[in-house]
């Protein structure tokens, strides 16, 4: 059985992973499960079909691209490790990746299962303004994986499955019972204000915009009408999404489409 793998939240963090001390093999998660469609089996042949088509549809990206870069580095963990050691965020695009990622290994789970662990910072000492585990050294990854890991607890898996579960659904309603008859976070305390935000995305105003349009076209009424200035502006208030330029980009071309900005 092999020792460990590290599954990284994405690409930002490869190059200061790389050089940590740390052994085992890596897997970057290089999906986007907060945005497009979902079902609840993620080890079905039928979410990863409709991840593809909609991946390729909203980006044009060539379906083959998303089987390598996505599906085929999923496919490590199909090897027998020892240790699962996970790297996400706070943010509501990572948590809901981590979401995701914890329950592909219950589902693939068999008679030698691994410890999971996970390391999440919210804040990281001396940086006022930690965005990620991107902008860390290697240096400052072991000082994460040697100070903050916590092995996952089969109540964490639990609690992990329901919120998928509730995720997945896009239910205003099932997401805040979910939200409201959890006691105890355990490992997991960042996913419930995750879940907060995307709640304030499921619900629309009298303009029949959510909380994401509305917050990007109060920057482009304020005078910034730049693409890297709304980015800017958006990312400064609201880092809790997680979101990079292309999502953003998503959520701009939607307001484009009702007229409401042109950039």
């Amino acid at each position: 059985m092999e020792q460990q793998v590290h599954i990284l939240n994405g690409d930002a963090m490869l190059h200061g992973f790389n050089q940590t001390g740390l052994d085992g093999d890596v897997l970057v998660w290089r999906e986007m499960l907060s945005e497009g469609p979902l079902v609840e089996d993620i080890s079905s042949a039928a979410f990863w079909e409709l991840r593809t088509k909609w991946i390729s549809d909203t980006f044009e990206e060539h379906a083959g691209d998303y089987q390598t870069k996505v599906v085929d580095e999923i496919g490590k963990l199909s090897c027998p490790y020892k240790q699962i050691t996970l790297w996400f965020e706070f943010d509501l695009h990572c948590q809901v990746n981590l979401l995701g990622v914890l329950n592909l290994l219950r589902l693939q789970s068999n008679l030698n299962e691994p410890d999971i662990y996970l390391v999440c910072p919210a804040e990281y000492p001396g940086k006022p303004d930690f965005r990620g585990l991107g902008e860390l050294n290697g240096s400052e990854l072991d000082y994460l994986y040697d100070s903050i890991r916590v092995q996952l607890s089969d109540y964490d898996l639990t609690l992990a499955a329901e919120a998928w579960a509730a995720y997945c659904t896009a239910d205003i309603t099932k997401i805040e019972a979910f939200i409201n008859s959890t006691p105890f976070w355990a490992n997991l305390p960042l996913l419930k204000p995750a879940l907060e935000a995307h709640l304030k995305r499921l619900q629309t105003n009298e303009q029949d915009l959510n909380y994401i349009e509305q917050q990007l076209l109060n920057i482009y009424n304020s005078g910034k009408t730049c693409k890297t200035d709304i980015y800017t502006a958006f990312w400064a208030d609201n880092g809790i999404y997680g979101f990079g330029d292309t999502t953003i980009d998503q959520y701009l071309n939607t307001l484009q489409q009702k007229g409401l900005i042109s950039l």
